[in-house]
């Protein structure tokens, strides 16, 4: 059967209100005071990194409380958050497989960064990687008085391996170089029936899942470390991580990154696929430490 792109993405923006109208303030409140559990905002005063999970506020939330708290936290008067485009479309999912078979990238119609603000593509407008986050960064603001950093949002499609030659990397090189830390997203695991795995082979989270999903997710770590930004590319291919442009994007402007999971939990999506189990994507907190020669 067909993915109906539409119909997910409508169905995943739903549950994000669902989500946060049934947690209230004070379960907001409470996320974020969970996040308190890690202090990131000294990574990313030092040039590093986070990666935050965009899965469902009561598994992940706090985790996604994590990066809020260290962007508040680190002193910098501007935040650049990554966010990925998800395929919400056929022509988005047919550029992202020809893409990844080799295609020049540099004749896609979408390649390029997106983002309020720029005169580029609007598929970004449908996008829900960064809700959550928003959500809790906004909660954040009024618990500190309405005081925050000013939040740059961008999105990138179809890297390709080459990060360097996105049109509009060179805004973000500006902001970098401008002081702004740098924060981004991933599901970086997709694992299950729903996602093609066949059910032998498919695995629920606590029965080896959750290893495998560790093992898988720190492979495309240590391939960012190196620069292997094709490597990287086909390796979320494989390993069914929806972040294969930010991920790039990231790693070209920080340079080399060591990345390790802080933590690890899993949020389940048979529902959303409408599948048997298992069907369930992995939440990763990420720290990513800058690397000096």
């Amino acid at each position: 059967m067909s993915l109906d792109r539409q119909r997910l993405g409508s169905y995943v923006h739903a549950m994000i209100q669902r989500e946060k109208q049934a947690l209230r303030e004070d379960g907001l409140e409470g996320l974020l005071e969970r996040g308190r559990a890690w202090r990131l905002g000294e990574t990313l005063r030092a040039g590093g990194s986070a990666i935050f999970p965009h899965a469902g506020l009561p598994e992940c939330g706090h985790q996604i409380a994590a990066v809020v708290q260290a962007c508040f936290d680190c002193g910098a008067e501007r935040v650049l958050a990554v966010g990925v485009l998800h395929a919400l479309t056929d022509e988005l999912q047919a550029a992202r497989v020809r893409v990844a078979e080799g295609a020049d990238v540099t004749q896609e119609k979408y390649w390029g960064i997106q983002g309020p603000g720029l005169p580029t593509h609007d598929n970004w407008r449908n996008e829900f990687s960064l809700i959550n986050f928003m959500i809790l960064w906004e909660a954040e603001a009024r618990r500190r008085g309405g005081t925050a950093p000013e939040l740059i949002v961008r999105y990138a499609y179809v890297a390709g391996g080459k990060p360097q030659m996105l049109p509009g990397i060179q805004e973000l090189e500006q902001i970098v170089k401008d002081g702004a830390v740098v924060v981004s997203t991933a599901d970086a695991f997709h694992h299950g029936i729903g996602y093609g795995d066949p059910p032998e082979r498919a695995l629920y989270p606590e029965q080896g899942g959750l290893a495998l999903a560790r093992q898988r997710i720190q492979e495309g770590l240590e391939l960012l470390r190196q620069g292997d930004y094709w490597g990287y590319n086909q390796h979320c291919v494989d390993a069914k991580s929806d972040a294969r442009d930010a991920g790039q994007v990231v790693r070209y402007l920080l340079g080399p990154l060591e990345g390790r999971i802080l933590d690890l939990t899993y949020s389940d999506t048979t529902a959303m696929y409408n599948t048997p189990p298992p069907t369930w994507v992995a939440a990763a907190l990420i720290e990513q430490v800058k690397v000096y020669p």
